[in-house]
């Protein structure tokens, strides 16, 4: 008998039961795959907390890596025992799932199944961030808050290698550690950080800033940037930004505000292997480090969830089956 994990209604982690189950039947166009490791997220803990509205009985997870299993009616893009990757899959938290044909992502040799269930939801945020919302040039000046998050890591690596001045914001001393070690070239607290930046580039600014917080970094974002220069909002961490009036950003120095999701960026299975290519093969080559803070068996699912809400883990949490 295979497992998942089962939430029967809203609530804390302890609704997070480990549940016998069946495995799905693979629809057209569907993989069945055996999952060997399931990404956490905090997307994760809003749908089971009530906070994003889902029906119930819920099985969360949608970021897993493993083996497809059986295929459905009409998939001609993979055969049974391909090893593949999603951030776009349905119930991930299970000893299996299901995940579109057009969905999954090929996992290189070279890459074991534990990075490329780490990689997908946060590389690709990453990559779209960089090379399509704002597409960062050599010379760029960049402001990323939280550095030593999960996108952050990997954003940092990935803005160093295109040859970018990477100015990051923490708020410890091991996290400013880890942002270092990733390569930013600066690294600050939230305190003043507009200041800081300003004190950087010689009163200039940023050309773009990063910013997954939202409320407490938003006025200094705006204010750490360069005439013309770009705040892409892809998070609100500490809470959803007020509403803006479109005069600051004039008086701001013509200043553009954007608020991207990764969907809009996952269009089709092209643009899709685009972006899990480039981060994969970084990361089977080594240019691209992921770290992997935490693992925990299926069955602790519940656990991981209280440990990343109390913010006890660092880099990327795995649960696995």
């Amino acid at each position: 008998m295979t497992h998942a994990i089962v939430a029967r209604q809203a609530g804390g982690p302890e609704v997070l039961m480990y549940e016998e189950s069946e495995p799905p039947a693979p629809g057209p166009r569907q993989l069945l795959v055996k999952v060997r490791a399931a990404g956490v997220n905090f997307i994760d803990t809003y749908k089971r907390s009530g906070t994003y509205k889902v029906p119930f009985p819920f099985t969360p997870g949608s970021e897993a890596a493993g083996t497809v299993e059986a295929v459905g009616e009409g998939v001609t893009a993979f055969s049974v025992g391909d090893r593949v990757a999603t951030a776009e899959g349905v119930n991930s938290y299970a000893d299996y799932m299901l995940v579109s044909e057009d969905a999954a992502l090929p996992v290189p040799r070279g890459l074991d199944d534990f990075t490329a269930a780490a990689l997908p939801l946060q590389g690709m945020t990453a990559h779209f961030l960089m090379n399509s919302t704002f597409k960062v040039e050599p010379g760029h000046t960049v402001l990323l808050h939280a550095g030593a998050g999960g996108v952050g890591l990997l954003l940092i690596q990935m803005l160093k290698s295109r040859g970018a001045e990477v100015i990051t914001t923490v708020s410890t001393d091991e996290k400013e550690q880890l942002a270092h070690a990733a390569g930013a070239d600066h690294v600050v607290r939230y305190d003043r950080f507009a200041q800081h930046v300003r004190e950087i580039t010689g009163g200039t600014g940023a050309d773009v800033v990063y910013d997954g917080v939202g409320k407490d970094t938003f006025d200094g974002s705006l204010d750490a940037l360069r005439v013309r220069g770009t705040l892409v909002l892809f998070g609100a961490a500490s809470g959803p930004v007020p509403p803006v009036d479109p005069q600051r950003l004039n008086s701001g120095g013509s200043l553009f505000l954007t608020r991207p999701t990764i969907a809009h960026h996952l269009r089709d299975a092209a643009e899709r292997r685009w972006r899990s290519s480039e981060i994969f093969t970084a990361a089977a080559d080594g240019s691209l480090k992921v770290r992997t803070g935490a693992r925990y068996p299926l069955s602790q699912a519940a656990q991981a969830h209280r440990d990343l809400e109390g913010r006890r883990t660092t880099g990327k949490v795995l649960l696995v089956p």
